[in-house]
């Protein structure tokens, strides 16, 4: 737990991190995944509960002695020394010799691809030439744990794909325990082996990005993570865990693997963009397209459902029969095998078998 005066930052909260493995500390702004990252590096003090790392806890472990990496969102290099210096100037405070030292730098550099700048200063290099200068120096001391706070936030868009990949690709190499802070859930998804999603100081759920995405446990992790477009819906019958849900635009649907539900009951019924189909008249629930964007691959339209809000639809390109028009009446389906149902007061999943993990 971590708070300031009476205001709770972090939450009684638990999580377990794997040996080499990117975990990844995603939430919107102000939900404390950064306050809980400088806890774990030692800058933030723990009021309650305990942080461990292989079984010895450490919240009394002063920061230079915890033998962690950090990179910061302003990277944080010295701009009155080279690449080279830069990057070997923890080695010489290890007190290393100079061979081990030269040997260090030179396969890291390598390693991120920066060897052809070591002798440039921080000022001839681009935002990400920066910030694999800033990577290198983290990773070259060989710290048993890498933390990583909004490394990329800098960056312009296609910078900042460039260098996800390459901070995945050094991770993997290198095989060490990265914990990363970001809100941006396109990153997250991209380079995660799991992802724990955090709201008011709190984590909602712990899941790798495929199961976040497709089976979310809660509906704040259903719409913070990609869109999802929110329904109600009754129960009509529920049979061997299949379950019949009327959704309020009047669409029968048969959702497999769910809890047991009372007939009459309400749910919540989310379905992403992508989970429409688009059907004949006798099929499906009829909507009046508002908007139509051509977006290359993807073709995104808004529509009218009738429920008292608009409805996003994506359809790719490559396999669209035709592209509808604003004005036109389309009728949609879904498909049952994507969407999640949530418990309308608890707002947590109705799905067997979709946990928190938290």
């Amino acid at each position: 737990m971590k708070k300031y005066d009476d205001n709770v930052v972090i939450r009684d909260l638990s999580a377990d991190m794997q040996p080499g493995e990117l975990f990844t500390l995603l939430g919107p702004s102000g939900c404390g995944k950064t306050t809980l990252l400088r806890m774990i590096a030692g800058f933030n003090s723990v009021e309650h509960g305990t942080i461990a790392f292989d079984d010895q806890v450490i919240n009394k472990i002063p920061v230079y002695k915890r033998n962690f990496g950090m990179v910061f969102q302003n990277y944080a290099i010295f701009p009155n020394m080279t690449v080279y210096r830069n990057i070997e100037y923890g080695l010489k405070n290890k007190k290393l010799d100079k061979q081990e030292i030269k040997r260090r730098v030179e396969d890291i550099m390598e390693t991120v691809q920066i060897t052809q700048y070591k002798d440039r200063y921080p000022d001839k290099l681009s935002g990400g030439q920066q910030q694999r200068v800033a990577l290198a120096r983290a990773i070259v001391v060989q710290p048993q744990v890498l933390l990583m706070d909004e490394p990329l936030s800098n960056l312009d868009a296609k910078l900042r794909i460039e260098m996800r990949e390459a901070i995945r690709e050094v991770q993997k190499k290198i095989g060490i325990t990265t914990v990363y802070v970001t809100h941006d859930q396109e990153e997250a998804l991209a380079i995660s082996d799991r992802i724990a999603v955090m709201n008011k100081g709190d984590i909602q759920q712990i899941e790798t990005p495929e199961s976040i995405y497709s089976r979310p446990y809660n509906t704040f992790v259903a719409e913070f993570i990609g869109h999802s477009n929110r329904f109600t819906g009754v129960v009509e019958g529920q049979e061997q865990g299949a379950a019949l849900i009327r959704m309020q635009t009047g669409l029968p649907i048969r959702v497999k693997h769910v809890k047991p539900l009372q007939k009459g009951e309400e749910v919540l019924v989310y379905v992403r963009p992508e989970e429409f189909i688009f059907t004949d008249q006798a099929q499906g629930m009829k909507a009046e397209v508002k908007v139509k964007r051509f977006l290359g691959k993807y073709i995104h339209y808004v529509v009218d459902c009738g429920t008292g809000t608009h409805v996003e639809v994506t359809a790719d390109t490559s396999s669209a029969e035709r592209i509808h028009q604003p004005g036109e009446t389309v009728y949609l389906g879904v498909n049952v095998n994507r969407v999640n149902l949530f418990d309308k007061e608890k707002e947590t999943t109705l799905l067997e078998g979709v946990e928190s993990h938290v």
